[in-house]
Parts: C-alpha cells; sequence; structure tokens
C-alpha cells in the first residue's frame, strides 16, 4: 500500500503570520497573504523537505477567535479536518501584541487532541516582541522557537523542530530529497513512489479548473477527487487561493488547480487587495496549466466575461475544454435546446470553435467522468507533431485546389511548410512573397490541419515567411 507523507498543520489565531510562514517553509506563494482577517478560507496544502524528510504542509483558515466571514463555520469545519489527519501541529502566536486570551483557549484545544506540538513565536524581528517572548513558555509547549516567517530568521530552527518531531513519531523519511523537488509534491494522493525518478514516466498534466465565480468549479474537483477538498458555498468568491490536487485516472495524473472566480476588471479593483490577488492567482494558473477547463453556468448561458476567460486562455496557448456545467437545471427543457444553447455558445465565442464542449452537472456527478477523458485527449493532442514530408504533401493538396492569397492581392505560393513546434502546434510556411495571408486564408488553412490531423481543443499558430531571393529561408516571421 502506498503509504502518505506525514502532515504538519499551521494552526493559530488570525493574522499572526501563518500564511506567511507556509509559503516561507514551502518555497511557494501560493497562500495569499493580507492584512485581513479571514482571508485564507480553504486548507491550503504543499509539499515541503527538510534534511532529507518529506512532509505536507497545511495552512488553516481563521479555525479561532471571532469572524465577521459567513463562511466562518465552513472553514472551521475544514480545518478541524485537517488537524484530525495531522501528525504534527504548529501553534504560530503573534510575538508583538503577545499571549493573550485566545492563544491560552487554542492551546486548552490542542492539548486535548494528543499531538505533538511545536510552539512558533512569530514576528520577533522587533526587539519587544524578543522581550516579551518568554511570556509564551507558561502554554507549556516545548520546543518554543522565535521565528520571523516574513524575514525568514529562525525558520530553519522550527524546521528543525519539525523533523525531529515527526521522526519521533513515524520515522517517515525520503533521503536525498530536495526542497525544490519536493515543492512539487501535492497534499492528496501522493505516495512514496513519487519521489522516485522512476515515476517521471508518469507525465502529470495541468489543468486549471477557470470561470466566473459560482458557476460550479470547486464542486466540480470534489467531484473528480470524490472527496469535500474544497469549500463549496453559494456566496460568491468562496475561493481565493489557488487550490491544486493530484488524482490519478486511467494510469493518467492529473493536477487539478480551482482558481478564484474572475469577475470583470472594474468589479475586480472594487473588490480589494485580497481578490485583485486571487484573480492575479487564477491567471497564473492559465498560463503554468497544460489545459483549461472553462466552466459555463449552463442556467445562465455564456457571457462576456466567460469570453474573455476564454480569450486569456487562448491567447496564452492552452488546450481548452469547454465544461457546461448545471446541466441538470436546464436538461428538462425542449430537445432543441442543446442545439441551441451550443449554437448560442459558439456565436458568443467564435475564436474557440476548436474547444470541444461539454453538459455536466457536477452536484449530480452526470457526465462527470468525461471531463478528464476529453482534458486527456486535449492534452495529448496539443503535443501532436506531424512529420515534415506528410505536412508538406497535405499543403500541396491544400493549395492546388484553394491557392492562397495575400492582403495586397498578389499571386502567392507556398513553397514549403514545416510544423516548429507543439504545445500549441505551431507551423510557419514559406512562400514566394507574401509575409502574411489574408486573415480569411489563414483561418482557412488553420481548419483544414485541424480537420486532417485532428488538434481538438488547442490553438494553432501560423507564421509566414518569404522566402529571399537566393533561395534561403527568411524574412520577418509573422502571425
Amino acid at each position: 500500500m502506498p503509504r502518505k507523507f506525514p502532515s504538519v498543520v499551521l494552526v493559530g489565531r488570525p493574522n499572526v503570520g501563518k500564511s506567511t510562514l507556509f509559503n516561507r517553509i514551502t518555497g511557494s506563494r501560493r497562500a495569499i497573504v493580507a492584512p485581513v482577517a479571514g482571508t485564507t478560507r480553504d486548507a491550503l496544502a504543499q509539499g515541503a523537505a527538510w534534511r532529507g524528510t518529506a512532509f505536507q504542509v497545511f495552512d488553516t483558515g481563521g479555525l479561532y477567535g471571532a469572524s465577521e466571514d459567513p463562511l466562518h463555520e465552513l472553514v472551521v469545519r475544514q480545518g478541524q479536518r485537517a488537524i484530525t489527519g495531522a501528525d504534527l501541529l504548529v501553534f504560530l502566536v503573534d510575538g508583538r501584541v503577545g499571549l493573550v486570551p485566545g492563544d491560552e483557549t487554542i492551546a486548552l484545544e490542542l492539548r486535548q487532541t494528543g499531538l505533538p506540538v511545536v510552539l512558533a513565536v512569530n514576528k520577533t524581528d522587533d526587539k519587544r516582541a524578543r522581550a516579551g517572548a518568554m511570556e509564551f513558555y507558561q502554554l507549556g509547549f516545548e520546543p518554543v522557537v522565535e521565528i520571523s516567517a516574513e524575514h525568514g530568521s529562525g525558520v530553519g530552527d522550527l524546521l528543525d523542530e519539525i523533523v525531529k518531531g515527526l521522526r519521533a513519531g513515524e520515522g517517515l523519511r525520503a533521503e536525498g530529497l530536495g526542497l525544490n523537488r519536493a515543492s512539487e509534491l501535492a497534499a492528496d494522493d501522493f505516495d512514496s513512489a513519487a519521489l522516485s525518478p522512476q515515476s517521471s514516466a508518469l507525465e502529470e498534466i495541468s489543468v486549471a479548473i477557470v470561470g466566473r465565480p459560482n458557476v460550479g468549479k470547486s464542486s466540480l474537483l470534489n467531484r473528480l477527487l470524490k472527496e469535500e477538498r474544497v469549500l463549496v458555498s453559494d456566496l460568491p468568491g468562496t475561493t481565493r487561493d489557488a487550490i491544486d490536487a493530484v488524482l490519478t485516472w486511467h494510469r493518467r495524473r492529473f493536477r487539478i488547480i480551482d482558481t478564484a472566480g474572475m469577475r470583470r476588471p472594474g468589479r475586480v479593483a472594487r473588490g480589494g487587495l485580497v481578490e485583485l490577488v486571487s484573480v492575479a492567482g487564477a491567471k497564473k494558473a492559465i498560463f503554468d496549466a497544460d489545459v483549461v477547463a472553462l466552466l459555463i453556468d449552463a442556467s445562465a448561458g455564456a457571457t462576456d466575461q466567460d469570453a474573455a476567460i476564454g480569450g486569456e486562455a487562448d491567447r496564452a496557448g492552452r488546450g481548452i475544454v469547454i465544461v457546461a456545467n448545471k446541466w441538470d437545471l436546464v436538461k428538462s427543457k425542449d430537445a432543441d435546446f442543446v442545439k441551441k444553447f451550443d449554437g448560442e455558445l459558439r456565436r458568443h465565442m467564435r475564436f474557440l470553435d476548436y474547444a470541444p464542449i461539454l453538459h455536466v452537472s457536477a452536484v449530480t456527478g452526470e457526465r462527470a467522468p468525461r471531463v478528464l477523458e476529453t482534458i486527456d485527449k486535449v492534452a495529448a493532442s496539443r503535443r501532436v507533431r506531424i512529420p515534415t514530408p506528410a505536412l508538406n504533401r497535405f499543403i500541396e493538396s491544400v493549395t492546388s485546389a484553394n491557392p492562397p492569397v495575400s492582403p495586397g492581392r498578389r499571386h502567392v505560393r507556398i513553397l514549403y511548410a514545416a510544423q516548429i513546434g507543439v504545445a500549441p502546434p505551431s507551423f510557419v510556411f514559406f512562400t514566394n512573397v507574401a509575409t502574411t495571408f489574408h486573415f480569411s486564408y489563414e483561418r482557412f488553412l488553420v481548419n483544414q490541419l485541424r480537420d486532417h490531423f485532428g488538434f481538438l481543443g488547442t490553438p494553432i499558430r501560423v507564421q509566414v515567411r518569404r522566402r529571399d531571393k537566393r533561395g534561403n529561408r527568411g524574412g520577418r516571421p509573422d502571425r
């Protein structure tokens, strides 16, 4: 049986620096850091390693203390699940504020878990904090480590204590593992085989689930994982951090990222710092992904904002699957509804005519298995490479029946074609005179390539170069 890596859960009052410490330990910028209590909602998880020991770090939301967040109860419930599965707890306190009654309440609850606890006094880069750090010893935890999560001082000592506690517990080791490699580990569904060089043969497909707020992105991730991994609520903006999880399907390995809902730029700006950072994380997830699952609310239909998000993915050259979610709310309509819905969606997003459309319900699970199946096909198609001889035979047959034209209406001949890249598939056409094709002819060529060679769900890039008079292939490339 594959074993899980030991888990280390960060707990403490709001705004004591848990997310900053999480980012410091994992060497990432995954957790949003803002001076707003309750910024973290989902229990973020990331792999880390120190002195040959690998473990998973969980950044929990504000489990303790008063909160005006309407989702506070859900946040607490998910954080408590993380604590229940922990091997070691890091209790973070604020050295600048000093010992407060809330810290004593947390200490009492943590002792009742029976788990090993490391007490970390944060923000001790402040002289006053260092002077008052001694008062935290009365909480009764050993060891006590003074740190500054923001500047990194003392974090190495804290990691030494974490590793010591884990080795004393289960003794799980990952010899020779470096921090950068460990930071790639997911919190869920990762076993010890993932650390071995042989496991690299199992290629990972990165998938970003994107869309407007409240279209069901978190529900879809939970459905695919078959567990309540992320918070689900009718409240828009529930997801803030980009949450990722790994799953294996038919010997294919997927890293799926659930992102924050993306509103129009003006509304995002009015949403404040947390939303600005959340949307920036969603955009980064698009650029880091192999395939983007663009979720549409089937009950509302496609909107201009859906098209704008799809445009981000198209410009980034990512594979795209359009997922019409909440299909259970509309499937009882007339028999022609599917045709009408898809036709209207295609009209709204003409530039994504290559993207397959799926009709699913994340709530009921209807057609949800097709999501991974289609993503797998799209990921494969965007890496297809066509042999040059086969490509040129095909281009010759196409251009003989439909000769190219350039914007200048001059007679154009395609002399040679080659595929110069994959992910997305990219082609260069060498011609006698043109450095661009008429936009309609470029679209015609792309459609012909797609019809003949597949390229399901992936944009295709085209360059045109004029061969110089000496017979060399050159000239300025153009899109």
